[in-house]
């Protein structure tokens, strides 16, 4: 689907969420005034909304929600992993009344959301990036999710692109199988334009740890690594530090540009106002739950960042070139033969795994040319 098809898909989503929208269809009484009669929508963020990464993309869609007639939302930032979540979750149930909650950090999931969904089976539990499972998990829970590999591969042809040492580095919270997804993508991206390039991983342990985040960044670039990326909640620390010391880098999340207008080539950046509006329209219009959303740069789920100066117009072409091939649906990043970095085959000669292929969802490996251990 071209960039233009998507913006005219969003737009008639939001049309058809507007006020003359099928009122009789709406089970809340959604389009009729009165607050009361509006749907109530959940966000539960793990960190601050303006932290330049993660928490910030979710905040950027839910900024586009709150404008659709009809809807409520209730926001709660900097709410942990922890049981916290689920006291937050029925506050917003009993005392805001909201039917839908979107709860956007991968730890929520499994006990927090699914017990929460077996207590309150009439209200929707929408969450970020849980393997929801058919004949295990409830059937008012739903995961949503980007292909966002696909903009990783992108930075990864960026950054061997701007690369004199052959080594780059990537800084994450943990080996789940998102990440390990994320950095095996780019460096696959990287060795399509050289071969020899290398990832060096470091784990910090959690997805918000500023300090170990910097610890990190200058352990890779004090190797010799001269260009960065991440998949922390906030990649501002790793950002900055890069720019500092003079190294490049690749955003994650949302653009982070801004800090560095030097070294900042490109970014994988979401596009959650997709997924979001899709949820809440299928909410509204009394239909099942969304159980399991997927989608990449072809659904309009994830996003690269502009060029920055530093990228060449021979690694903008080769990117720009990659990117119209999985626009299309055309470019497979996984596809044998690959060999993890302890020299085990994980994908053989010939398969291809396509991005819904359920082996990636449980990715449990780093490539040969990824230099860390999980």
């Amino acid at each position: 689907m071209s960039a233009s098809r998507i913006r005219s898909h969003r737009r008639n989503l939001l049309r058809l969420l507007g006020a003359g929208a099928a009122t009789h269809m709406l089970p809340f009484g959604i389009g009729r005034a009165g607050a009361a009669d509006k749907l109530v929508v959940g966000v539960i963020y793990v960190g601050p909304r303006d932290d330049f990464g993660y928490n910030q993309a979710q905040a950027q869609a839910v900024a586009v929600i709150k404008k659709l007639p009809g809807v409520k939302v209730i926001e709660e930032e900097k709410v942990p992993e922890t049981v916290a979540v689920q006291k937050t979750m029925e506050a917003m149930i009993n005392q805001d009344k909201a039917t839908l909650i979107f709860a956007t950090s991968f730890g929520y999931f499994d006990p927090h959301v699914l017990k929460m969904a077996e207590k309150y089976p009439s209200v929707r539990f929408a969450h970020c990036g849980g393997l929801w499972t058919e004949g295990t998990h409830p059937k008012n829970v739903g995961s949503f999710f980007g292909y966002i590999d696909e903009c990783q591969y992108l930075n990864g042809i960026a950054a061997a692109s701007a690369s004199k040492g052959k080594k780059l580095g990537f800084i994450a919270a943990k080996p789940i199988p998102q990440v390990l997804r994320n950095i095996n993508a780019f460096l696959l991206g990287a060795r399509s334009v050289d071969p020899k390039a290398t990832v060096r991983v470091i784990f910090t342990g959690d997805w918000s740890l500023p300090v170990k985040e910097a610890e990190a960044a200058n352990s890779l670039i004090d190797q010799g690594v001269d260009v960065l990326t991440c998949h922390v909640d906030s990649p501002k620390v790793i950002v900055e530090t890069a720019e500092r010391r003079g190294a490049f880098s690749c955003g994650y999340h949302a653009s982070q540009a801004k800090l560095a207008p030097k070294g900042y080539l490109t970014g994988a950046e979401w596009d959650w106002q997709t997924p979001y509006t899709q949820i809440i329209k299928a909410t509204i219009e009394g239909k099942p739950m969304v159980n399991f959303l997927r989608g990449g740069l072809k659904d309009g789920f994830v996003k690269p960042s502009p060029f920055g100066p530093a990228v060449s117009a021979e690694a903008r072409k080769k990117s720009d070139a990659v990117k119209a091939a999985m626009m299309k649906g055309d470019f497979p990043i996984f596809k044998g033969p690959l060999v993890d970095n302890s020299g085990k085959t994980v994908v053989a000669a010939g398969k291809v795994l396509g991005q819904q292929d359920p082996l990636l969802e449980g990715m449990n490996y780093l490539l040969d040319g990824v230099i860390g251990q999980i």
